[in-house]
Order: C-alpha cells, then sequence, then structure tokens
C-alpha cells in the first residue's frame, strides 16, 4: 500500500482512482464495508482504490479540551487500512486553516486533480468543506460538474441488548445501532472489550513503549511491562483484562493486564501494565522489554479495581487473575503452551 503523508508526495499523474474520505478512528466494521465497495467499484472502474484521511483527527484541532479519545494512534490506523487491500493512502495535515476550504476547493484541488478521482465511495452522512457544507446532494452536484461518480454505501448496522437483561435478551428483541466509531468508544468506557471486538472485527489494541515503573509487580512474583503515558489507543475501563502481548518480533504472549491506578497502593498514577503467563523457563531471565514498543491486545474484562486489605489478599487476586485469563485465551483457540 501507498502511504502518502501530504499532498505533496502523491505521484504525478497518479490515477485514475476510485476515492473514500473519512477519519476512519478505529477502521470499525462499518468502515471496513466501506472499503469493501471501495475496491469493488475501483475493479470496475479499472482504478485504484484510495483512502484519504487526516492527522491530527479533526476533533483534536477543533475541541482540543474536549475532545473523545481516539481509538488508535495514526501509525496503528495505516496498518488496518493496509490490511483491507487498498492501493493507497493520503493523510492530509488537518489544520483550523485547512477546514476553512469550500467543497469545490477540496473535491478540484484535493481529489479530481492529483488523484484522477473517478469515483467518490462515501456515507450517506458525509460532511466536507467549510462549515461542513459539502453534504451528499453538494457532493453529487460537484460531481456531475467535475466528471465524478458518487457511490453511497449504506450503515452498518448492530443490535444493542437491553440493559435489564443483557445476555439473555433475544436478539429479534434488541434494537439496532449504527456501527459506529462513538459505540466502540462507549464499549470501551464500559470495559467491554468482547463488545468493542465485535465492532472492530479484531480486538483493541494499545501501542506503545514498554517503561520503568515501581517494579511492585516484580516484588509481588508478577513482573509487568508498563506502557509509556504517551501509548496509543483508547485505554478501556480501569480493571484487570485477559489479552496478548505481541513484540517486536510479533511474538503473541498470553497476558493478564492491569488498567488504573491500582487502590491498594497509594500514590500510583493510573497505567496500564502487562504480565505476560506461562513464558518458557529458558526465556524468563532474558524476557527484557524495556524500551522497545509492544502491541497490547484486550480480550476479556474478569474484574473491576478493587483496594484490597493488604499485600496476601492482593497477591491471592492476582494468582487468580492469571489463573482465569489462561483459561479464557486457550479457549480463544491460541492456547498459552
Amino acid at each position: 500500500m501507498i502511504r502518502w503523508r501530504s499532498l505533496d508526495e502523491v505521484t504525478p499523474g497518479f490515477g485514475p482512482s476510485v476515492v473514500t474520505i473519512g477519519n476512519f478512528d478505529g477502521v470499525h466494521r462499518g468502515h471496513q464495508q466501506v472499503f469493501a465497495r471501495l475496491l469493488d467499484v475501483a475493479r470496475s472502474h479499472d482504478a485504484r482504490s484510495v483512502v484519504v484521511t487526516f492527522d491530527p483527527h479533526p476533533a483534536l484541532v477543533h475541541r482540543p479540551d474536549s475532545h473523545p479519545g481516539l481509538i488508535m494512534g495514526a501509525e496503528d490506523k495505516l496498518d488496518a487500512l493496509e490490511e483491507t487491500g487498498v492501493d493507497a493512502v493520503l493523510v492530509l495535515p488537518y489544520s483550523l486553516e485547512f477546514s476553512e476550504l469550500t467543497p469545490q476547493q477540496f473535491v478540484v484541488d484535493y481529489l479530481v486533480k492529483p488523484l484522477g478521482a473517478v469515483c467518490l465511495v462515501i456515507g450517506s452522512d458525509v460532511r466536507l468543506g467549510r462549515d461542513n457544507t459539502g453534504d451528499l446532494r453538494a457532493i453529487t452536484e460537484l460531481g456531475r460538474e467535475h466528471g465524478f461518480e458518487v457511490v453511497v454505501v449504506d450503515d452498518v448496522r448492530g443490535t444493542v441488548p437491553d440493559e435489564e437483561d443483557p445476555q439473555e435478551q433475544p436478539a429479534d428483541r434488541r434494537a439496532e445501532r449504527r456501527c459506529s466509531s462513538t459505540w466502540v468508544r462507549s464499549c470501551l468506557d464500559a470495559g467491554d472489550v468482547r463488545g468493542a471486538a465485535q465492532l472492530l472485527g479484531r480486538p483493541h489494541r494499545m501501542r506503545g513503549e514498554v517503561v520503568h515503573g515501581a517494579a511492585r509487580g516484580r516484588e509481588l512474583g508478577f513482573p509487568t511491562a508498563n506502557l509509556a503515558p504517551d501509548a496509543s489507543g483508547f485505554i478501556p475501563a480501569d480493571g484487570v483484562y485477559a489479552g496478548w502481548l505481541v513484540d517486536e518480533e510479533g511474538t503473541r504472549w498470553p497476558t493478564a493486564i492491569s488498567v488504573g491506578s491500582n487502590p491498594t497502593f497509594d500514590g500510583v498514577s493510573r497505567q496500564v501494565e502487562a504480565h505476560v503467563i506461562d513464558r518458557p523457563e529458558e526465556t524468563v531471565e532474558d524476557f527484557d522489554l524495556y524500551g522497545s514498543t509492544v502491541v497490547v491486545e484486550f480480550v476479556e474484562r474478569l474484574r473491576g479495581m478493587v483496594a484490597y486489605r493488604g499485600v496476601d489478599a492482593l497477591v491471592a487476586q492476582m494468582r487468580e487473575d492469571v489463573s482465569r485469563s489462561r483459561e479464557i485465551l486457550r479457549a480463544e483457540g491460541r492456547g498459552t503452551d
């Protein structure tokens, strides 16, 4: 997949292309349907498929103090887009000045001229250009004027369980909801990482450098890889999770993950810690992740954060957490041996 970080990097004479536009935070199942349609339309036009997205996310520019947390970092988004099979991604630097472009300016100067766009694949709720005036009707009119087709992709919808009985509610009695980044974030806010994974089509991930912590886990017999505070990816609700740690070599390690401030100890700031379980004996002494960048995947929430009366009670609970994590991950079919 070609990765362009600005319009200046686009290959001269590129095209013809079929283009879709959006923030695509999370690259969830709704987005994936758009990309699948993008690929189909591109093949029918004998054209290349291009995703146009933005960095930073527009919400970070327009609402720096109240923007929602991003589901994934910029590099993870590019990796997820590459997995969809698209030919190229153009990342446009987003700024207040950029937001003042009219729909006409954006379409002509960023899509038609540089990319040779012959078709736009978009959702019905599309908005682009100054004050979001570039709605579906406006874009369709621009298409007629500048010679490109507009293909509209329907929303992907999922079912929402009844809050009074979320496990037992029959599927045909559940409300439907549009698959969206907002829904993914609400799942993660509630610690429902399985629900988030259903919307994403894969486990939710965080990525970051492993840094030194207080070494309290090691002292208790449960050494952890602590993610740096600037790790990318939405931090789910405080609690303990079963999941996986993927190291720089691509090896996946079964893991018990702690998110929060650990209320048993005073003065501990909120952090994400991953304890790799069932490591082969020959790797125990050499298993040093400090300074490396790892990916942590969340599979299932085991419990919330609890303040324990003393270290012995905490250690007993940690042993139980490891045991439950092992069982859950084995049930995932990848094993922990």
